[in-house]
């Protein structure tokens, strides 16, 4: 597996997760990234034991970008906690089918996930078990029937960017489970982690990793 770091030192790794590689090891048992890049930091590094790296945010497995991993317990403490606090901040770029009526908005729902399924859905406030889930967007550009948007999350729900814009109508191009109505089998999810924001675990400066999608279709139909 190729895999793109983006900005490594003694306490963060921060790479390009390939698409469609899921983040952990899950019931397909393909690999995954966190052991990919455990191993690849042992063979490089010629560590004799175990490597310590930590998962500290998720992303979906068709859905490549950035992404950064703790290579110390005390930056996984301290990212977690900032991630719980809303002082990780990250950015998506996504295009979806058509061109939402608001081209600035925030988005609430309440979503509950089915665990058997894997899938979320869009429900009332009240269902038990479900959670409140909400992101702001920025309609960026529209050309062809579709529009290119960049999301910031304000909480990060099982699938949330891909169910929220389902639910208004305008599914994401590409997303097999959440769009199948008009997409085509075979095309990738057009979802990409563009830029993460956080303060260094020790130094305490920001930090700001960008992640460029791929230069393919849909994504070239739009500057950024």
């Amino acid at each position: 597996m190729k895999i793109d770091i983006l900005y490594e030192d003694n306490h963060l790794l921060c790479v390009e997760k390939p698409v469609n590689v899921p983040v952990q090891e899950d019931e397909s048992k393909d690999i995954d990234l966190l052991t990919a890049l455990k191993e690849f930091i042992k063979v490089r590094d010629e560590k004799p034991g175990k490597v310590f790296l930590a998962l500290v945010h998720r992303l979906d497995r068709p859905v490549g970008g950035a992404m950064v991993f703790a290579k110390t317990s005390k930056a996984a403490s301290r990212l977690a906690t900032a991630l719980q606090k809303g002082q990780f901040e990250r950015s998506y770029l996504t295009v979806v089918h058509g061109k939402p009526q608001k081209m600035t908005g925030q988005l609430e729902n309440y979503l509950y996930k089915e665990f058997k399924t894997n899938t979320s859905t869009v429900v009332s406030q009240d269902t038990k078990g479900s959670k409140r889930a909400r992101l702001t967007y920025q309609v960026l550009e529209s050309s062809e029937g579709l529009s290119l948007i960049r999301v910031k999350l304000d909480t990060g729900r099982s699938h949330q960017i891909r169910v929220q814009f389902s639910h208004l109508g305008h599914p994401i191009w590409g997303d097999q489970r959440y769009g199948q109505e008009v997409n085509k089998v075979g095309q990738q999810i057009a979802l990409w982690s563009y830029k993460i924001e956080i303060t260094h675990p020790t130094t305490k400066e920001p930090m700001e990793f960008i992640c460029e999608p791929p230069n393919e279709h849909p994504w070239n139909l739009f500057n950024f």
